[in-house]
């Protein structure tokens, strides 16, 4: 399909379900249409070509008005967000701008003059937020991609309610440039798609521009083969049927192997209550307060209630609280050592607008209870669908730490069954290096490269220029040598590993492997294993196999 025609089905579909309290501002048909024309026409790689993008509404778009959910506090920005650059600059259309609940601050959706945004499946229900209007907009197909933003989990509690997918990554990975903060310390952007490829692929362009962290050099960029995952001992707020949608998911993490811990939560559920009931909702004042106690009738009473009073919160509690979240995010880590990932529901219910109306402050605050500590961990997520809770859309959500984004996305496959794409793994935070004998994988020396978090990418072969020896070690392992003639091509796998972890890898090689370029039959050079040339030419000569494996199969290796 190309943006033309995508671009056409979108604003058709928006038009057939009739749901207006999804978008705040819709762009023209006509300029999305033109924007989509010059796509179509670009021969640039766009990795994101042609798909269908909607930003919620504290998110700038240049020439739109970013309302954050208040007409008064309205601006038109002359420039994207950092994020929507991005996702601009890979082929991504804009359609419009999304509600939310005001200025980011809840959990149901409901919260905006604008109208509550409504369930996709049922009317009735609420949608989730604060990024109602994204969530929605992608769980009826009317986008391919939305932006949200999450500092309590309103890109995974929407993600949960609307059976979509939404990835929260490390705080900072992605620029909040053209963000209308909530709480800056927590806050980040987010993005939802109907599937986890797709959701990796957009994150993996919005990572790419300036981040407000740097990306540390050993970082794992995959999950290791069998993982160990940490579930709640007791689930506090879900009913019968929910437990028992956490629990198959629990066991589809065991049927792949997956070693499962459970811990207590409670470390984890007393610091979700400081970002509202303490000191830490400061920030929400910090961010918007003056605005709030300027224009008070502008502003959404439960909104209002929330930011005004905590402009007079004192400096001393604010900090005894920073303390406090420190001691309770120390002990919470300690107790996850030596485990890979910690897998939460991701809503303990699914409210209908009544029921918020009725209780506005209790349901919101039950809603956030397995998110709201993610933030103020410090951790990365990824929230996935995992099916139905009675007639309820379950999902659940995989947390690991800081800057090991793709270790939560790649069990979170493993919950769905998709594939993970590793969005981690790309340039400027990854090296690739090439292997061809005992670190392939279900080689014996795999592991070397999986403790460091390294990450599969599949096959590759060398140039016709190589040939390969059968080497007297412990245990047997080939030696690549690059020869003037008689050379054949060699088959070999990439891996992708952070740069520190490379360099580990590296400095415990033993000799005569070495580590060198290697030129593949794509005639491209990359960093892969070599030997030394009398090492390798001591051994048996294995080359007519085409590969080490190849070579091992036919008896060829003693």
């Amino acid at each position: 399909m190309t943006a033309l025609q995508r671009v056409s089905a979108a604003y058709e579909a928006i038009e057939a379900v009739n749901r207006p309290e999804i978008w705040i501002h819709l762009r023209p048909r006509a300029d999305a249409l033109a924007e989509a024309a010059v796509i179509d026409a670009s021969a640039a790689h766009l990795p994101l070509r042609g798909m269908v993008l909607a930003v919620k509404d504290n998110v700038d778009v240049a020439g739109l008005p970013t309302t954050a959910g208040c007409p008064e506090y309205a601006y038109t920005p002359t420039v994207d967000a950092a994020a929507v650059a991005a996702l601009r600059a890979a082929g991504a259309v804009v359609l419009g701008k999304t509600n939310l609940d005001q200025f980011a601050t809840g959990l149901v959706g409901t919260r905006s003059p604008y109208g509550a945004v409504r369930d996709a499946r049922r009317p009735k229900y609420i949608s989730g937020g604060s990024s109602s209007g994204s969530a929605v907009a992608v769980a009826l197909g009317l986008a391919d991609l939305a932006i949200g933003t999450d500092t309590a989990g309103s890109g995974r509690v929407p993600a949960g309610l609307q059976g979509i997918v939404g990835i929260k990554p490390t705080l900072g990975v992605v620029s909040t440039v053209g963000v209308v903060p909530a709480a800056r310390s927590y806050d980040c952007v987010s993005i939802f798609a109907a599937d986890l490829s797709r959701a990796e692929a957009a994150m993996a362009v919005m990572a790419t521009g300036a981040p407000d962290r740097t990306w540390p050099g050993d970082a794992r960029l995959a999950a290791p083969p069998r993982p160990r995952v940490a579930v709640p001992r007791e689930l506090p707020g879900l009913d019968p049927q929910w437990s028992a949608a956490f629990g198959a998911a629990v066991e589809q993490l065991r049927a792949v192997g997956v070693d499962i811990v459970e811990v207590d939560l409670t470390l984890f559920l007393d610091a979700a209550k400081l970002l509202y009931d303490g000191a830490l909702v400061a920030e929400r004042y910090a961010a918007v307060g003056e605005f709030v106690d300027a224009h008070p009738d502008a502003v959404d009473p439960t909104v209002r209630s929330i930011v005004a009073p905590a402009g007079n919160i004192p400096a001393h509690r604010l900090l005894e609280d920073r303390e406090l979240l420190a001691q309770l995010r120390n002990r919470a880590m300690k107790a996850l050592d030596g485990i890979d990932a910690l897998m939460v529901p991701t809503a303990p219910e699914h409210p209908t607008i009544a029921e918020v109306a009725a209780d506005p402050i209790g349901v919101n605050s039950r809603m956030g209870r397995y998110t709201n500590f993610c933030n103020l961990f410090d951790l990365s997520a990824v929230a996935v669908p995992t099916g139905m809770a009675g007639e309820a859309q379950f999902g659940v959500t995989v947390l690991a730490r800081a800057f090991e984004d793709a270790v939560a996305a790649d069990i979170a496959a493993m919950v769905t069954g998709e594939s993970a794409g590793g969005w981690t793994s790309t340039p400027g935070k990854a090296v690739e290096l090439a292997v061809f004998g005992a670190h392939l994988r279900g080689q014996p020396l795999e592991h070397q490269l999986t403790t460091l978090g390294a990450r599969w990418l599949g096959p590759v072969a060398t140039s016709p220029r190589y040939r390969l020896g059968a080497l007297d070690t412990t245990p047997p392992k080939p030696g690549l040598v690059r020869v003037a003639e008689g050379g054949v091509s060699i088959v070999g796998e990439r891996w992708s590993l952070a740069p520190a972890a490379l360099g580990k890898f590296l400095a415990a090689l033993p000799t005569p492997m070495m580590l060198g370029a290697v030129e593949f039959d794509d005639k491209s050079w990359g960093t892969g294993f070599g030997c030394d040339l009398e090492a390798a030419s001591s051994g048996k000569d294995i080359s007519e196999y085409g590969g080490w494996k190849a070579a091992l199969e036919a008896g060829a290796v003693g």
